[in-house]
């Protein structure tokens, strides 16, 4: 891995697959090109998001990217999933720090257990909360062709307690098209790779689809490359996720090396569009082009990959924690992995960690919150008790949790209280945030507060190393700028 100093800073101008997309927008100067773009654009129905999302964070934003994989349209001929129901086998939540300057795209197994809350069907309906369930078959519910992103975000959510400020779902047909539109992609290939690989209901081995090496790819053959994971490691979806994030890498830095010309992004823009659906604040030209602008101060190294902290649990993927809720609050608190404080200054933050500063006052006239203290430091649940109490809080009562060994502090609220949790989290810079099962408001402290009350919390661990993992998971996180042939023969 490169070292920061001592090297020039070569500016990016977009991150990740689907914000390259928003790249091929910046060539946007001129009215015709809005009027092209413009009429690519897809939305999906905002209608089917939770009415109990979590408040926002520091001042940096969350982006959810979902692969979609059904053989509706173009997709059939390029090997989608099988019927015309929309499915998902890649997803991750790209958070922009609010400095501008630094990135993490955080990528969540398909076979991750996880928590579904309600969702949205076609008929107007909604669902049960499923628990403990795939976390790929929340894009599956309802059965529709373009899938259920509604749902997949709302779960995105719930699962990590960050509200998601934009969702995108990129499908085969424009992947594929976009790889073509930048004159292929170089990628790395850890050892010999058959068309039985990919298809391990061939029967045979089958024509040689990868040689070992590098090598570029597009079209239908980048394609084969972010999908195929069997004969590769341990045939996972762990080292198949791991080729995906050097694939993302690779190509960000081809669209930057070839310049920002528009007769080389125009084509690029036109494949992305046409590929995407977005939610509606993403839904013109003029927006995606104010979203690609403030990405445009990322240097490469700065942007990172990872893989939500898991072990295996049989044959799916469990979360590890304490790891994934210190990884989540950290991005809450806009804390890169290594720690850093990457808020920056921009317009809205309140202070190191996303809450109030100093002078600003916090009301908690008329919320409730029961306070439990999650670690052994004697007399923490009195503390806060205390804390929010000279803020107007109301405590119903104070107890130490069932499990005293937590990182960091989480806040739990129940249907109706998604606000009054907010307001507590002000007092609580950095605090994890989900919905549950739950009557009113419950914070349970963490060894963050303990140690440093008033300040948003830093990962106890890295959190992209779950070394308490039975599974021995990779740990680390890739750069942008990473070689492309490190790191992918996981198993």
């Amino acid at each position: 891995m490169t070292g920061a100093r001592g090297r020039p800073r070569h500016r990016m101008r977009v991150v990740t697959v689907a914000a390259v997309s928003f790249l091929l927008l910046l060539v946007a100067g001129a009215g015709w090109v809005y009027l092209r773009i413009d009429g690519n654009i897809s939305t999906f129905d905002a209608d089917g998001l939770s009415k109990n999302r979590p408040g926002a964070g520091a001042s940096g934003r969350n982006v959810l990217v979902i692969g979609s994989d059904s053989r509706a349209g173009g997709n059939a001929e390029l090997g989608g999933g099988e019927g015309d129901v929309g499915r998902s086998d890649t997803a991750f939540l790209l958070h922009v720090y609010g400095d501008g300057e630094h990135a993490v795209a955080v990528s969540i197994p398909r076979d991750t257990l996880v928590d579904i809350p309600p969702c949205l069907l076609p008929d107007g309906s909604w669902t049960a909360e499923q628990r403990h369930v795939m976390f790929n078959s929340a894009f599956t519910v309802g059965g529709s062709a373009k899938g259920n992103p509604a749902c997949t975000q709302n779960t995105v959510e719930r699962l990590t307690g960050l509200r998601v400020d934009h969702t995108i779902v990129v499908d085969f047909a424009g992947f594929s098209a976009m790889t073509s539109a930048v004159g292929g992609v170089d990628v790395c290939v850890p050892k010999d790779v058959y068309r039985g690989d990919l298809n391990p209901n061939l029967g045979s081995r089958g024509e040689l689809l990868f040689h070992q090496g590098r090598q570029t790819v597009s079209g239908q053959k980048a394609l084969d490359y972010v999908r195929v994971r069997h004969g590769i490691g341990d045939g996972s979806d762990i080292g198949r996720i791991q080729r995906q994030q050097a694939f993302l890498s690779s190509m960000i830095k081809k669209v930057r090396s070839q310049g920002f010309k528009p007769g080389t992004l125009l084509p690029l823009a036109d494949a992305a569009t046409k590929s995407m659906t977005v939610d509606p604040g993403l839904g013109s030209a003029d927006k995606m082009l104010s979203f690609a602008m403030s990405l445009k101060n990322i240097d490469l190294h700065d942007m990172k990959f990872m893989t939500l902290p898991w072990r295996y649990d049989g044959n799916r993927v469990a979360v590890v924690q304490p790891d994934a809720d210190a990884l989540w609050a950290s991005i809450r608190a806009d804390r890169t992995i290594d720690g850093k404080d990457a808020g920056g200054k921009g317009a809205g933050r309140k202070g190191a960690g996303g809450g109030p500063s100093p002078s600003e006052s916090v009301s908690g006239a008329g919320v409730k919150v029961s306070v439990r203290n999650g670690t052994t430091v004697d007399g923490l649940a009195a503390r806060a008790a205390a804390s929010l109490k000279s803020s107007g809080f109301e405590v119903t009562d104070t107890s130490t949790a069932g499990s005293q060994d937590a990182t960091g502090t989480v806040i739990e609220f129940g249907p109706g209280a998604a606000g009054d949790a907010r307001t507590v989290a002000r007092l609580f810079p950095g605090a994890f945030v989900r919905g549950a099962d739950i009557s009113g408001v419950v914070i349970t402290l963490g060894r963050d507060y303990a140690e440093a009350p008033s300040a948003a919390p830093a990962p106890s661990s890295s959190p992209s190393s779950p070394s308490s993992s039975p599974s021995g998971a990779p740990g680390g996180a890739r750069s942008a700028d990473d070689d492309p042939c490190a790191n992918l023969s996981y198993g």
